[in-house]
């Protein structure tokens, strides 16, 4: 006669077993996606796929054999997200490793993968702590439970998305789980890059959000790209966007951040340097200073503009000679600028700038370990 009860445990002990060999593999994916990302130079791709091959071999050993282990009817769901994200990181890395006609412009496909397995796997922090650890900087990681909710406030707190997810031309946004509305928060609109998407740019901010406490909202362009040569067209949007939030939260209006990456970047300073905007500081990085700016008159409202603008040495898209007139002509208008040149960097995004600018940004982020 067989006792159920003994099978459930069996079945409890190996899913557990399971879950513990394939969450150090999928957030080791994780890592070196990103890690790949910064370090991504089409002259260097070959060194990155050497340094990702291994990732993803022993990634897929596990994540093959946990899709066989059985799990609990009550931890359907749980393995349904965990393995939906691991394979979205095995399949990024796939792409890295093997990009076939794609070659280095497979890394954009892969950097949506590495977004999306974030979006998948975020909700299972509570369940996984280091996974909640993944989404919290190295000073919060003693203190995970301090970044959740706070039993009894009734705050609209996590993830949002406004618009159909199929259309562009909507927002995402993140608002930490430990808001509770008594004091206002920073907030940071974040502009994707060309083809990109708010979804997906959103977690190049959910860490330090989380952990510094600040809201994150992420607009998508309403075409492939911004509206560059018509930046009205969704200026208005975003401002609408940024007003939006800003009713509905209690959000700190002295220190509004617009920030993006290329395009986004470029967006960055021909809305934020515009009249009337809600946007305090503005940090684009490795975008340019579009001529536009000089045609609304934006140049003569820089005065006085808080500017961070970062670009890298090696960027390959827009050479670092147009950031450095960038930031001449900046300077010479009057912005209180910031300026970064990365000797590293090529064309995409350095995420460990985000605490430098942070701390540029608001002063009480500078004092956070």
């Amino acid at each position: 006669m067989t006792n159920s009860g003994t099978d459930d445990d069996a079945t409890d002990c190996g899913f557990g077993a399971a879950v513990g060999r394939l969450g150090p593999s999928l957030l080791a994916g994780l890592d070196a996606l990103e890690q790949a990302f910064r370090r991504l130079h089409p002259p260097d791709f070959s060194t990155v796929q050497a340094a990702v091959a291994p990732v993803r071999d022993a990634l897929a050993d596990v994540h093959s054999r946990f899709e066989s282990t059985p799990a609990p009817e009550s931890m359907a769901a749980f393995r349904e997200d965990l393995v939906g994200a691991s394979q979205l990181v095995l399949e990024a890395l796939t792409v890295l490793v093997d990009p076939g006609e794609e070659g280095a412009m497979g890394a954009l496909r892969a950097m949506r993968g590495h977004a999306r397995a974030q979006a998948r796997l975020y909700p299972l922090r509570s369940a996984l702590p280091p996974v909640s650890a993944f989404f919290a900087e190295s000073f919060r990681h003693d203190s995970l439970d301090g970044l959740e909710a706070v039993p009894g406030v009734d705050a609209k707190v996590g993830l949002f998305r406004s618009g159909d997810p199929a259309e562009r031309g909507g927002f995402d946004l993140y608002v930490p789980e430990s808001y509770d509305g008594r004091e206002a928060w920073p907030l940071v609109v974040a502009l994707h890059g060309g083809s990109g998407e708010g979804a997906d740019f959103l977690w190049t901010w959910v860490r330090e959000a989380r952990s510094r406490q600040f809201l994150v909202l992420s607009p998508t362009s309403r075409d492939r790209t911004w509206s560059l040569n018509a930046p009205e067209r969704d200026g208005h949007a975003l401002r609408q966007m940024t007003e939006w939030v800003t009713a509905e939260w209690n959000v700190d209006r002295e220190h509004v951040l617009l920030t993006g990456l290329s395009d986004g970047a470029t967006m960055t300073l021909l809305v934020g340097l515009g009249d009337g905007v809600p946007f305090t500081h503005l940090a684009p990085i490795s975008g340019v200073l579009h001529p536009m700016n000089f045609a609304i008159g934006n140049l003569d409202r820089a005065r006085e503009k808080p500017v961070y603008l970062v670009h890298g040495a090696l960027d390959w898209m827009f050479p670092v000679a147009i950031a450095q007139e960038a930031a001449r002509v900046l300077e010479d208008a009057g912005a209180k600028l910031v300026y970064r040149e990365l000797p590293d960097l090529s064309h995409t995004y350095p995420r460990e700038e985000n605490v430098p600018i942070l701390a540029w940004f608001d002063e009480k982020f500078g004092s956070t370990a």
